[in-house]
């Protein structure tokens, strides 16, 4: 009796262990089959939308010309100098004074009592540096410096300082740098103009002494200057149909609106652009890293291949309803005939994709075709009068994903190239930044369900 109690006992242990082992198998069968359906399905791609342009603005150095001349020493002697750089001056308007070579430093301004706004430029001349400051541009501590010697000297009274005065020739704008490239013109230029490492900027104020016909100061006579530079010929095409552009500095992040000219020199081509304002700011720079603001149009960014076309009915305004369990959804009344013939109304919701009026003169909506059958026949408010759904149209739109199935939103394409669109913000149905959508538009059908 024991031994067959046992023996059943073994019988128990095997068939169990045996329906443990055909449930893991089944279980583990059934994640090779996913894997290998995961492995090898088509994956549907994705794209965040963004905002941006169709590609990015030209950037390049531009060669400033401007009138203005140069005021050299009529006589030897130490040097001090009481305007400050960028200051626009009146003619014969007091810039510094020349005394004689063996002038002691009593004979330099000494102390000048600053005023509360005189500190107030000197402070904002220490935060506007130390908030542009770059390592690599040492050159600017050196600019910096002469900008405070300038404001502080531009507070003393020229007829207290010794020697003898040199006044302004002429109205204008004084700057303190000299380059070789003051008498250059459109006309005359050449390839080698642009070169910056053979025409480097001089800092005049640097010595305390001059020679006679050494340089003392630039006075530039005129808000009107231009820039000039090389481009290629695509460039050169594509401006063209050009007659202004706007400029932005890279200096500053400044913009300034200009006419456009192009010409050829040497075989070169190159855009002249002539601006108005913004001189007095770059009046010691001869060369100007700039962008050309050609690309205005912005918007959201998305790939041509996104886009899809799906057809709507054309369903006049002037039979909305408004209704729903909250009595504010948008809708319309199709007309039904019930099981005795009896004709009634039943309220159908409806997304209202879009507005438009039709070369008729028509107002109607665009309406998802999934709403209804071609052939429905809907009657308006408080009137016998029906309408029969068949007109179409066409929508360009793309498959928004984020809610895990594809859901088309009309898009408003501004521009375009063979790449990618431009289209609207802020759109009804439509798409907003961040957003994600099918890459290939054509790559799925409305409603699937998808899968990262």
């Amino acid at each position: 009796m024991s031994n067959n109690g046992r023996q059943t006992k073994k019988q128990r242990s095997a068939f169990t262990f045996n329906i443990g082992a055909v449930i893991f198998g089944a279980l583990f069968i059934y994640l090779i089959i996913v894997l290998l359906m995961y492995a090898t399905r088509d994956r549907v791609s994705t794209y965040m939308v963004t905002n941006g342009t169709l590609s990015a603005n030209e950037s390049c150095t531009a060669l400033a010309i401007r009138t203005e001349q140069v005021v050299t020493a009529g006589e030897s002697g130490s040097v001090n100098y009481f305007t400050q750089d960028g200051t626009k001056v009146s003619k014969n308007d007091y810039v510094c004074s020349i005394g004689s070579s063996d002038v002691s430093d009593t004979q330099t301004p000494s102390s000048t009592e600053l005023t509360s706004d005189d500190l107030e430029q000197v402070r904002q001349l220490a935060s506007a540096f130390s908030g542009a400051y770059k390592e690599s541009d040492f050159q600017d501590v050196y600019d910096f410096r002469y900008s405070l010697e300038s404001s502080v000297i531009n507070n003393t009274d020229a007829a207290s300082v010794s020697g003898t005065p040199v006044k302004a020739p002429v109205d204008g704008v004084i700057s303190y740098t000299v380059d070789g490239l003051e008498s250059l013109t459109p006309d005359d230029i050449t390839a080698d103009d642009f070169d910056e490492n053979a025409h480097p900027s001089t800092h005049l104020r640097t010595s305390s002494s001059v020679s006679t016909g050494d340089q003392l100061f630039r006075v530039i006579t005129n808000d009107t200057w231009e820039l000039m530079f090389p481009v290629s010929d695509r460039l050169y095409a594509s401006l063209a149909s050009r007659n202004t552009v706007k400029i932005l500095f890279k200096k500053d992040g400044k913009t300034e609106n200009g006419d456009l000219t192009l010409k050829d020199i040497d075989g070169t081509h190159y855009a002249v652009v002539t601006l108005y304002s913004g001189m007095v700011r770059y009046c010691d720079d001869r060369y100007l890293d700039i962008e050309l603001v050609t690309n205005t149009v912005t918007g959201l960014k998305i790939p041509i291949s996104a886009i899809v076309n799906k057809e709507f009915y054309m369903i006049p305004v002037s039979f909305e309803v408004v209704g729903g369990d909250d009595g504010q959804t948008s809708g319309f009344l199709r007309r039904t005939t019930d099981e005795n013939g009896n004709a009634t109304t039943e309220f159908v919701e409806a997304d209202l994709y879009e507005k438009t009026t039709t070369d008729a003169g028509q107002e109607v909506y665009y309406v998802d075709e999934d709403t209804f059958s071609k052939g429905d026949v809907i009657q308006m408010t408080d009137s016998s009068q029906t309408y029969t759904i068949g007109d179409a149209a066409v929508l360009e739109g793309v498959y928004c994903t984020n809610l895990g199935y594809a859901q088309f939103r009309k898009t408003d394409i501004l521009d375009q190239n063979e790449e990618y669109a431009i289209v609207a913000e802020n759109t009804d149905y439509g798409i907003s930044q961040y957003d994600y959508i099918v890459r290939d538009g054509m790559s799925v059908d409305e409603s699937q369900i998808l899968h990262s």
